[in-house]
């Protein structure tokens, strides 16, 4: 059983709550000062209080997705990307392999016309050698005869660190709720690819292209965005593609639309830091390579690089999150023609609680700035 299974959850409960009946029931022939009858009391407590930690963490890990996997979970988890030979004529960039299907739960979710479809994907990336599982969110609109020879515009949404992917199905709900403003005519029917910043397992890259390691911004920059677009009818004209991302995501959300937007028109940090963190879940990120650290602190490249064209936004909370006075000092950094948005919440911790109340103004956010609903473009809205 995984370690994200509702049964392995209810059996470490079942667990807790038979240790403690079993330590209520015992104690009385355990009152002894014999050494059989305390180590029999150590032994009950100590079993009683490790089945209730376990029982809250499975739970807390479920509620916010840290860890997909036992290996996961215990660090063994080392598979890096893999190169895989691939067609190089032109406009290759690598391949999208299906591993599954799977329905929206929304009403109507079991019929793709109606609730749409997520795809179990694997992407591996031609020219950053690495490989990595995503979720493919496709809207009702992508099944329906009417729509066949329509593109649509599509956004890379990223977890926090170390995060899973499902936690942005299960406990953050992006397609549910992609569903439901689009249904209400709030938002374009979009794609959604749906993974974790942790494309190098279990380390945390911050979304950089380290020197002799990991090339995870060209992965997300290029690999990712061609491969998809390959695979599925997402429009290959500028300004298609957008990014969204909490915490560590909503870091690499920002960076990736700042270094590259030509590629992303719009990126979306919630709950987002500016510099890229040194500690032993990243390791060494740039091997002295002052230009490198330079470029992934975002109020350095604000201040010292010519400003990209594209929007931004970023959200924060005045009582709750650390990040607020930064926020407010990379709005005030900002300048033409990077457009800069924001969400602030009067309270609202580091948590999905936080996210989930902000999701829904930062897809219709992305929405308007992507394709034909992008400002300035034939066919955007007012």
């Amino acid at each position: 059983m995984g370690l994200t299974s509702n049964k392995v959850l209810a059996l470490a409960v079942l667990l807790a709550v038979v240790l403690f009946i079993g330590t209520v029931w015992l104690w009385p022939r355990l009152a002894r000062r014999s050494w059989k009858a305390v180590t029999g009391r150590v032994g009950l407590l100590l079993a009683t209080q490790v089945a209730i930690f376990a029982s809250v963490g499975l739970a807390a890990n479920q509620a916010f997705g840290f860890y997909a996997t036992w290996a996961d979970l215990f660090g063994q988890e080392t598979e890096q990307g893999v190169v895989v030979d691939h067609d190089t004529g032109p406009g290759a960039h690598g391949p999208v392999k299906v591993d599954g299907k799977q329905t929206v739960n929304v009403p109507g979710g079991g019929t793709p016309r109606t609730g749409g479809q997520i795809q179990k994907v694997k992407v591996s990336g031609l020219t950053s050698n690495i490989a990595s599982q995503a979720y493919v969110y496709l809207p009702p609109e992508y099944f329906q005869p009417q729509y066949k020879d329509r593109t649509f515009p599509a956004s890379v949404v990223l977890t926090g660190y170390p995060g899973t992917a499902e936690a942005l199905i299960k406990g953050l709900h992006y397609p549910q709720t992609a569903h439901q403003q689009a249904k209400d005519g709030k938002m374009q029917p979009m794609i959604l690819v749906m993974l974790r910043p942790t494309v190098a397992p279990p380390r945390d890259t911050e979304c950089v292209d380290i020197p002799g390691g990991p090339q995870t911004e060209t992965f997300f920059a290029k690999d990712l965005p061609g491969a998809i677009s390959d695979h599925y009818r997402v429009s290959k004209k500028p300004g298609n593609w957008g990014i969204i991302g909490d915490s560590t995501g909503g870091y690499c959300a920002l960076k990736l639309a700042m270094h590259h937007p030509d590629v992303y028109a719009a990126g979306a940090g919630l709950s987002a830091y500016y510099k890229a963190p040194i500690d032993v879940t990243t390791g060494d990120l740039f091997h002295g390579n002052k230009d490198l650290e330079n470029r992934a602190n975002l109020m350095w490249y604000l201040d010292h690089m010519p400003p990209p064209k594209t929007s931004l936004l970023v959200s924060s909370s005045k009582k709750g999150e650390d990040n607020y006075h930064d926020t407010l000092k990379f709005i005030d950094k900002v300048k033409s023609p990077t457009r800069v948005s924001s969400i602030t919440l009067d309270s609202g911790g580091h948590n999905f609680n936080t996210w989930r109340r902000e999701i829904p103004a930062t897809l219709q956010w992305i929405s308007g700035r992507l394709g034909d609903q992008a400002p300035g473009s034939a066919g955007a809205k007012g």
